[in-house]
């Protein structure tokens, strides 16, 4: 990259950044109309004002800019070693700036920003598989059912040792990645080692166009579907929401759990889409507005199978964001009934501003509020950003009252308060230690070796699984005792039918069989009467005062 050419932009935006609500939204402004009759309408001593602020303003950026660049200049002629002007930019000046800011202001290097722009069409050109980093190892996770990578044989656990004879050593899972994907119809050679066969195997794939889901539903019980939304980073969650409930069959829902756990947020537009198919249409879903951003206002497009079942939806620290944008609304609105812990408390919304080279600045133009006028951001004004992600799910703040549309207290200022409480799992030092570790996922590796892996439906580990996978956790250096893994025993059965199924089936098959055993979800299902009754509730305040529009 030619980095030192675009040295002097990047210094500008980094100044820029410092004044991001003065200079960010005027790259998308248009200058204001003439007003018709200007000698009735100007105030000259106002306009001479804000033009002396404007050239102190102007005057402020370029002494910040030859500052420092001087600073540049000095730190590349002494520096002990030579000097990366793309390091000392990219990843110190732009992102040290932008902390001063909030802690969600971010600045994306170009192939970062290919990397989030990927994610959010949800489709490219590979052969279909999702990899990462177990130590020094590019390793598979899973190809994706149906894709080049599952056609070939690919497997979980497999450990990519060369791509087109290129060998992997030393790479990252993100170079991998790269090399694996390539114009649709293109062949490439993919070499991996594999637990019980003693050489490489190397086959050769098709890429093709690959097309992720962020979206699982099925049938928890008869009547009940459960809709997991892992995130909604992606444009087609929305999609494949319907497409989810056209498969289960929208009108023979009885009751609906909506999991959100874990979800750390995406696209608003996505939210909005998810959250106004449950709700009646033009009702609002979210609005945000900002010190230079005009308050926009997002409104329910309702679906009328979604409007006549009970829900509750399941959110913890975790869920965040958009997570938290679906499940405000939904609890505003009195549409669902929302168990489990305090949400994380994200609200503020960024826009990308693209820049030099492939870069990209994220910046906070705005905060959003939900349909009652709630603020979902938590306050981080008093403490470390370190804090700020490590510490959450206090006291919710009591000062912003708000109230749903049958007249139930909430509260803004420390995310979504649950309407029933379900502490998350506090796990063992067992449990942390063998799920660190990857244990159960190594493990697989070994129960089959080189034969394919299946097993029957609605398969459970039986006492010798359990045995062998004691045996195998003693070969390792993970240190345990026998009664804790005889108290843990619960645990290790669950995370080995998980792990196994991961690898006999799908993941989608994998997960669905800890849901359906998920004490927090059964608890769901026994919540669905308080759902019913608060819809019930709002449906006849509203008929006599009208919906919050």
């Amino acid at each position: 990259m030619k980095m030192k050419q675009g040295v002097s932009v990047a210094v500008l935006i980094a100044a820029a950044t410092l004044l991001a609500p003065v200079y960010g939204p005027a790259v998308r402004a248009q200058a204001p109309a003439r007003p018709a009759n200007p000698g009735l309408s100007v105030d000259t001593g106002a306009s001479a004002a804000r033009g002396q602020a404007a050239a102190q303003s102007s005057d402020d950026v370029e002494s910040i800019q030859r500052s420092v660049m001087t600073a540049y200049r000095l730190v590349e002629k002494n520096f002990a070693d030579p000097v990366s002007s793309e390091k000392v930019f990219y990843s110190g000046a732009i992102p040290g700036m932008l902390r001063t800011l909030d802690p969600h202001s971010n600045f994306v290097d170009p192939k970062e920003y290919s990397e989030m722009q990927r994610k959010m069409h949800a489709q490219y050109f590979g052969v279909g598989m999702e990899i990462f980093m177990d130590g020094v190892h590019v390793v598979v996770i899973r190809p994706f059912p149906g894709s080049p990578a599952w056609k070939a044989d690919l497997r979980r656990g497999d450990t990519i040792s060369a791509v087109d004879g290129k060998d992997t050593k030393g790479l990252d899972s993100g170079a991998v990645a790269d090399m694996l994907r390539g114009p649709r119809g293109t062949n490439v050679r993919v070499s991996v080692k594999r637990e019980g066969v003693p050489d490489a195997i190397s086959v050769e794939v098709t890429r093709d166009a690959i097309e992720t889901s962020l979206v699982d539903a099925f049938w928890l019980q008869p009547g009940i579907a459960y809709l997991n939304i892992s995130s909604f980073e992606a444009q087609n969650v929305s999609r494949d929401v319907e497409a989810n409930m056209a498969r289960l069959g929208e009108a023979n829902v009885k009751g609906m759990i909506l999991d959100l756990r874990e979800n750390p947020g995406g696209l608003v537009s996505e939210a909005v889409n998810v959250a106004g198919r449950f709700l009646k249409d033009g009702v609002i879903v979210v609005s945000h507005h900002g010190r230079a951003e005009a308050e926009q206002v997002f409104r329910a497009k309702g679906v009328a199978a979604a409007q006549k079942y009970p829900i509750v939806v399941l959110v913890n620290e975790r869920s965040a964001s958009a997570a938290e944008i679906v499940s405000g609304a939904l609890q505003d609105h009195d549409r669902a009934w929302i168990m489990g812990a305090t949400t994380f408390g994200k609200g503020l919304v960024q826009a990308q501003f693209p820049l030099h080279e492939g870069a990209a600045l994220l910046l906070t133009i705005a905060h959003y509020y939900t349909p009652s006028g709630r603020l979902i951001q938590r306050d981080y004004s008093h403490s470390s950003f370190y804090d700020y992600y490590t510490h959450h799910g206090e006291t919710q703040p009591t000062q912003d009252i708000k109230a749903t549309d049958s007249g139930r207290k909430v509260y803004g200022g420390g995310g979504v308060a649950p309407d029933e409480k379900y502490p998350s799992h506090v796990y063992s030092l067992f449990e942390r230690r063998t799920l660190y570790n990857l244990a159960f996922m190594h493990f697989g590796n070994t129960y089959w070796g080189a034969a394919k892996p299946s097993l029957p439906a609605n398969w459970q580990p039986n006492s010798d699984t359990v045995e062998r996978f004691r045996a195998y956790l003693k070969t390792t250096s993970i240190p345990f005792t026998d009664e804790e893994f005889n108290a843990n025993a619960d645990f290790v059965k669950r995370e080995l039918r998980y792990e196994l199924y991961y690898r006999a089936f799908d993941k989608n098959t994998a997960e669905r069989s800890r849901w359906a055993e998920d004490p927090e979800a059964l608890k769901a299902v026994d919540s669905l009467p308080k759902a019913q009754a608060l819809l019930d509730t709002v449906q006849r305040v509203l008929a006599g005062v009208g919906t919050r529009g």
